[in-house]
């Protein structure tokens, strides 16, 4: 073939490849056709790992042009420079999605001809370059998303949280809510019943983001919403008739822990129903610390559960713990988790001369370390009994 002929060729063969025209590439490639560039990460070296690049990365863009701006053909060799305008709006492009936006691609491309085929081919351009740029764009447009979705579920959480802490002679009831900068699910209440008595609850929701807070502060507003009119004394019943609702309109894959505990301040009673939450603890006076134990299913899973109660009285300077999982599955910068048993074992050897939650906090930040990323927001809520009820 001429010189001539050898660049017509060349034209045809590029014009093919950007068209994702498999037919004509066929008939232009040499039985041993190599490519020695990578379209793709995967692709092979010869004539179908080629193709089925081309193919992909045709079916990517539309409105494809090809503009031939110098060819110098020497011996069995053809060296042409060309630029290439196309519009990505099909499909994902290099790992990149689509734009919708046109864009150019500055290239090179050596072919080495024999007979009427190509049998080699060498190029370069800059849409590998194009392309990380558009990735980097897409990379910080989602970044600003999250974090525009992080804040609003940070927002929603902090609104659903109580603003003030009840007064109730007797008692003390100290609240300590960290969030994490991945917002979580935790939410916390206390909210008045009929004889003065005062639910407890708190709760964890599956899940982080926007879904998760919603979802927490769906399910403390129902919880309270229930407990109140009913103006039940079984918190067992409240969570039941919570979880109906909930499993019949939580999204898939998700679901909420919770603690309900309603306080009698007159006579210094707890009872409580537990679906799924991690067991709190009481502290007594003489030191020992136990869990407050009951059956139930985590809400939202299924309808139909049904949830065991239980009561305990609480003496003079006993308190009780409820938290949120942020705390025991903290780790420390070998992996190791800050678990049940250390925190069971620092609430019984706990004195009174500074609060539970400060002594629990200063552990937790010497055990995880300078350099910990808080994993999880971290919920206490602490009912302490004074001295005296009178």
């Amino acid at each position: 073939m001429s010189a001539q002929e050898n660049m017509a060729l060349a034209r045809r063969f590029i014009e093919a490849r950007l068209k994702g025209d498999l037919e004509a590439l066929d008939e232009m490639m040499a039985p041993d056709y190599v490519s020695h560039p990578k379209l793709l990460p995967d692709q092979g070296p010869g004539r179908e790992g080629t193709k089925r690049a081309l193919a992909q990365l045709a079916a990517a863009v539309s409105n494809v042009r090809v503009l031939v701006e110098d060819q110098v053909a020497a011996g069995d060799k053809v060296v042409t420079r060309f630029t290439v305008h196309a519009t990505h709006d099909r499909g994902e492009l290099m790992g990149v999605a689509p734009t919708g936006k046109e864009m150019s691609d500055m290239a090179v491309a050596i072919y080495r001809i024999v007979g009427d085929k190509i049998a080699e081919e060498w190029s370069m351009g800059t849409i590998d370059s194009t392309m990380r740029d558009q990735r980097i764009e897409q990379e910080r447009i989602e970044r600003e998303r999250m974090e525009q979705e992080l804040l609003v579920a940070r927002r929603i959480q902090q609104a659903s949280l109580p603003n003030e802490v009840p007064s109730l002679k007797g008692w003390e009831i100290t609240p300590v809510y960290q969030p994490a900068w991945e917002v979580g699910g935790d939410f916390y209440d206390y909210f008045e019943l009929d004889e003065d008595r005062l639910g407890v609850v708190v709760g964890d929701a599956t899940g982080k983001g926007v879904p998760a807070a919603l979802v927490a502060e769906a399910t403390s507003n129902m919880l309270r919403a229930l407990a109140q009119g009913l103006g039940s004394s079984s918190p067992g019943d409240v969570l039941a008739q919570v979880n109906e609702t909930l499993s019949a309109r939580i999204p898939p894959n998700m679901f909420v822990t919770c603690f309900f505990t309603i306080l009698d301040p007159k006579n210094a009673s707890l009872r409580y129903a537990n679906a799924g939450h991690d067991l709190p603890y009481v502290r007594r006076r003489g030191g020992d610390c136990e869990e407050l134990r009951a059956r139930g299913m985590p809400l939202g899973l299924m309808p139909g559960m049904s949830y065991e109660q239980n009561e305990i009285e609480l003496e003079a300077g006993e308190a009780a713990l409820f938290y949120s999982d942020g705390l025991v599955e903290a780790h420390d910068q070998k992996g190791e988790m800050f678990g049940f048993p250390r925190l069971r074992a620092l609430i019984a050897e706990h004195n009174e001369e500074r609060s539970l939650e400060e002594a629990l906090l200063e552990k937790l930040y010497s055990f995880v370390g300078e350099a910990w990323e808080q994993e999880d927001d971290i919920t206490l809520l602490t009912l302490r009994r004074s001295a005296s009820l009178s």
